[in-house]
């Protein structure tokens, strides 16, 4: 066991490291996966909780937008009853998770369902009529973060995009120093347009969950309407996508830092869990023990 494997912390971190090689490995799955992911054409619904529904929001859009068909994403304890689609994709890698059960328990027999899940041996297996497994990425952590991403890189290999620069951003963002900076900073409000409204929405989840942080997030249009009130020294605005027009002047007028990096959308997401565990260590925190959080939500 390395140095930094052993020490708190260290299990959280070496998984955050492992990201860029289970990208490579899911986008050579998706070549082989046939007909379980949804097909051109499909009218999808993606449904997921916490993590799992913002990876499932970013997918949504990056399918619609990439013209393979209308696509929803939800909360799985929201999604409504009288919708119809031609399948629904579930998204949980504990494979337990109460609403997911009961939300492919009530769907059974009335629509295709598929479930993504690290771990084959859960209730999930035999509650979807497909299952993909992505138990090379599995965590023992509490905290989501390769397995999001793989998940995420899964999906959009099967829409036709190139894992590999993403991929490779991700190395440079592991092998470079977190700036100064962010990891001083006291606040984030984490903004996206298109498929990374959902990644800016995971942004801010990782910092609560790991280092309990207070952090925000707005599709980035939505940052004026309100959101702008909480800026000021000490706080960073993170943009995930292309920033609007006069908005870096308006956050430095209001006394906040606008951090946005030239590297892929999801490469960003890695150098937010690399922050996520530094701050929680910081913090006196460990984000292998994350406060008041299980792997998986089970209800009783």
């Amino acid at each position: 066991m390395t140095e930094q494997a052993s020490r708190p912390g260290g299990r959280t971190e070496a998984e955050i490291a492992s990201q860029p090689a289970c990208w490579r490995a899911a986008a050579e799955l998706s070549a082989r996966l046939g007909g379980d992911l949804p097909a051109p054409g499909e009218r999808v619904a993606v449904v997921g909780c916490g993590t799992s529904w913002f990876i499932a929001q970013s997918y949504a859009v990056a399918r619609e937008s990439a013209g393979h068909g209308e696509t929803d994403a939800f909360a799985a304890s929201e999604m409504p009853a009288s919708r119809r689609y031609d399948r629904v994709l579930a998204l949980s890698r504990s494979g337990t998770t109460t609403e997911i059960l009961r939300l492919l328990a009530r769907l059974s027999g009335s629509v295709p369902t598929v479930a993504i899940t690290a771990d084959p041996a859960t209730p999930i297996a035999s509650a979807a009529d497909a299952v993909i497994v992505l138990d090379f990425a599995d965590e023992q952590s509490v905290v989501q973060t390769r397995f999001a991403t793989t998940e995420l890189s899964l999906l959009l290999a099967h829409l036709g995009e190139d894992i590999a620069p993403m991929a490779a951003a991700a190395e440079r963002v592991l092998a470079s120093d977190l700036p100064a900076e962010l990891v001083a900073a006291l606040q984030f409000t984490f903004i996206g347009t298109g498929w990374t409204c959902g990644l800016a929405s995971e942004a801010a989840l990782k910092l609560r969950e790991a280092a309990g942080m207070w952090t925000e997030a707005y599709p980035a249009m939505e940052y004026r309407h309100g959101p702008i009130a909480v800026t000021g020294p000490g706080s960073v605005v993170w943009s995930f996508g292309p920033v609007p027009e006069g908005l870096a002047d308006e956050v430095a007028a209001a006394g906040g830092l606008l951090w946005q990096s030239a590297e892929a959308p999801l490469a960003e997401l890695v150098r937010v869990h690399r922050l996520a565990a530094a701050a929680a260590r910081v913090r006196g925190l460990d984000p292998d023990r994350p406060r008041n959080l299980t792997r998986s939500v089970i209800l009783v």
